[in-house]
């Protein structure tokens, strides 16, 4: 049984869980839900997924949750909120573990998925994969796609997808759909959404999983939060963020 905390602000509810277990299953739950309750004159869900050390639990969680719902996923567009600059195959790849855990699993057709690696440029990567998103979902009157769910994960510094504390102003005020960045943590290339496309997302869930994120969540969650993720949070009328990191 999860303990559900009272919202911490107004844009913000916070559910804790006891284990990382938990926290994959409540998580697979909620995206189900979301995926069931697209109303059905929708051709698309579009949905964007993260990496990090909660994506393989998640997506194993996903895929068992469904398991007798399998056209759930018949009308899902998979795009990555980040990735490494790495080859698909590659150890650190998040396309690979979405691969490996949830598309195959799924039996997902290769033109439903949008992996951001593609060789030669990031820069041209970022461009192709924003026309890819920008045919596929709804446009807000900014020109941003509306994309139906975001899946993000936190660091250990508050960071989520690939947008890192100290980023600057190209980055942190960019009103392009992705961006090519330099992480300060290897390896460093990579490509990731920007804060304006998540602030445009209908639903985003934050997933804070692990010992080490106690002090982010703590940040993050403060009145005068500055990490990335409590950008994300004042961006948005609503974020779920759901934890296994103990209340303090």
């Amino acid at each position: 049984m999860n303990r559900e905390t009272a919202n911490v602000s107004d844009r913000c509810a916070l559910r804790r869980y006891p284990s990382a277990a938990a926290l994959a299953n409540a998580a697979a739950h909620e995206w189900i839900r979301l995926l069931t309750n697209q109303p059905a004159h929708r051709e698309r869900f579009c949905l964007a997924l993260s990496g990090g050390r909660i994506a393989q639990p998640l997506y194993a969680a996903a895929v068992r949750v469904s398991k007798d719902r399998r056209t759930l996923w018949d009308k899902v567009e998979f795009f990555f909120a980040d990735d490494r600059w790495v080859p698909r195959d590659d150890p650190e790849s998040n396309y690979r573990v979405a691969y490996e855990h949830l598309f195959e699993s799924l039996r997902v057709a290769a033109d439903r998925v949008h992996p951001l690696y593609t060789g030669g440029l990031p820069e041209f990567a970022a461009a192709q994969v924003q026309a890819e998103m920008l045919q596929r979902t709804p446009i807000n009157v900014d020109g941003t796609p509306i994309l139906d769910l975001i899946i993000l994960g936190v660091g250990e510094d508050g960071h989520v997808a690939s947008l890192f504390p100290g980023a600057p102003p190209e980055v942190t005020e960019s009103h392009a759909i992705y961006l090519p960045v330099i992480a300060p943590k290897p390896p460093p290339q990579r490509i990731t959404l920007t804060y304006a496309t998540i602030a445009a997302a209908r639903h985003v869930i934050v997933l804070v999983s692990g010992p080490g994120k106690a002090a982010a969540l703590r940040a993050s969650l403060s009145a005068d939060a500055q990490t990335p993720l409590a950008r994300v949070v004042r961006s948005r009328p609503w974020t779920v963020v759901l934890t296994d990191v103990a209340a303090e």
